[in-house]
C-alpha cells in the first residue's frame, strides 16, 4: 500500500493522541466536579448539526464554565447532568455541551469570536486533534439526543459518568445504555490491474463520484459486507477485500471501515435504488476527468478520497 494522506478525524499515530479520555475520572462525580472547577477547564459547544469554530483561524473554539454559568443558569444547577466530559487534553479538562435547545446561541459565541460551522465543511482545514475532538463531541451529543427514553420500557433516561452512560429512571427496569457507533464499510473497488469502480447517488452535486459504501448488517463480517454491498449496488462480484484504514464519521454516528476490494472486471449493473450511476475508470481516465473538471472526487478530509488517492499512487506496485 502507498503512503496515506492524513486522516483528519484520527490521531497522528496510534500512540500520539493528545486527548486522554480519562475513563476512570469520569466514573467519580467528585473527580468530575474537580475537573469542572479547574481554572483552565473549557467547554466546546455543539448546536444542532454544527460545531463551534474560531472565526479568525481554523481551530476548535471553547468557552469557560463560568461564561456558561452566567448565560445558562440551568447548567450551573445541573452541570454534571448536562455537560459531556471528553477528557483531558494538554492537561486541560475538556467538556462539551449541546445547546441545540437554544433558538439563537449568538450570545455564547460572541464571547470567543466563534461561529457554528458544519464539521464536514471545515474538517479538512482543522488540525487533526481539533477535528477529532469535535467529531467526538458531536457524536456524543447526537447519541444523547437519540436516547432520551429507554429502549426497553419507554421511561426517561438520565446521564451519568460525564455523559458516557444513560440510566433508565424506572427502578423496575434500571437499564444502562452506552454510546454506540454504527459500523459501515467503504471500499475502493478495483480489478487488480488499472481500473477502479466509482459511483454516485442522485442526491449528490453534479459530477461528484465516490467509492461505494454501506452499513454492516447483523451477523456479517466486514469482508462479507464489502462483497454484499458491491454486488447489491453495482452487480460486481468481489474476489477479496484488503483492509486499508478507518475514520470516525459522526454524521451522525458511524465509523467508516475502509477497504480495497479486488473484483472481477465486468459490465456494471446499477441498482437504481442504491446508485444513480457507476463506471469503471482507468487511472489515466480518472486523472484526465479530474483535470478537465468533468468529475469531482469527495473532499480531502474523507476516507473515500483517501482510498482513491492512495490507489492512484499505487500503480505498478502489484
Amino acid at each position: 500500500m502507498g503512503m496515506r494522506p492524513p486522516n483528519v478525524f484520527a490521531a497522528a499515530s496510534l500512540h500520539e493522541n493528545p486527548l486522554d479520555r480519562a475513563h476512570l475520572l469520569r466514573q467519580s462525580a467528585d473527580e468530575l466536579r474537580g475537573a469542572l472547577a479547574h481554572p483552565e477547564a473549557r467547554v466546546h459547544l455543539v448546536w444542532r448539526s454544527k460545531s463551534l469554530v474560531l472565526t479568525e483561524e481554523p481551530r476548535a473554539a471553547f468557552v469557560t464554565p463560568h461564561a456558561l454559568g452566567e448565560l445558562l443558569d440551568e447548567v450551573v444547577d445541573h452541570a454534571l447532568e448536562r455537560l459531556l466530559f471528553l477528557g483531558v487534553q494538554h492537561e486541560t479538562p475538556t467538556f462539551a455541551l449541546d445547546v441545540s435547545h437554544m433558538d439563537d446561541p449568538t450570545d455564547l459565541v460572541a464571547t470567543v469570536r466563534g461561529e457554528f460551522s458544519d464539521l464536514r465543511q471545515v474538517g479538512a482545514i482543522l488540525p487533526s486533534e481539533d477535528a477529532n475532538l469535535m467529531a467526538y463531541a458531536r457524536a456524543l451529543a447526537t447519541w444523547h439526543h437519540n436516547h432520551r427514553y429507554c429502549g426497553r420500557c419507554g421511561s426517561r433516561t438520565r446521564r451519568d459518568q460525564g455523559g458516557h452512560v444513560r440510566h433508565c429512571t424506572n427502578p423496575e427496569c434500571s437499564h444502562q445504555g452506552f454510546p454506540r457507533t454504527d459500523p459501515a464499510v467503504i471500499m475502493l473497488v478495483h480489478d487488480g490491474e488499472d481500473r477502479c469502480l466509482l459511483g454516485r447517488q442522485a442526491s449528490w452535486p453534479a459530477g461528484v463520484m465516490s467509492t461505494l459504501a454501506g452499513f454492516v448488517e447483523p451477523g456479517e463480517s466486514l469482508e462479507m459486507a464489502v462483497a454484499r454491498e458491491v454486488e447489491e449496488e453495482a452487480g460486481v462480484r468481489v474476489l477479496e477485500a484488503e483492509y486499508h484504514s478507518s475514520q470516525p464519521w459522526p454524521f451522525p454516528l458511524s465509523i467508516m471501515l475502509g477497504f480495497w476490494a479486488r473484483a472481477t472486471y465486468a459490465p456494471v449493473n446499477v441498482n437504481p435504488g442504491e446508485l444513480d450511476e457507476a463506471h469503471w475508470f482507468t487511472r489515466d481516465e480518472l486523472l484526465q476527468a479530474k483535470a478537465m473538471r468533468e468529475l469531482r472526487l469527495p473532499p480531502p478530509m474523507s476516507i473515500a478520497r483517501r482510498l482513491v488517492d492512495d490507489w492512484l499512487g499505487h500503480a505498478g506496485r502489484g
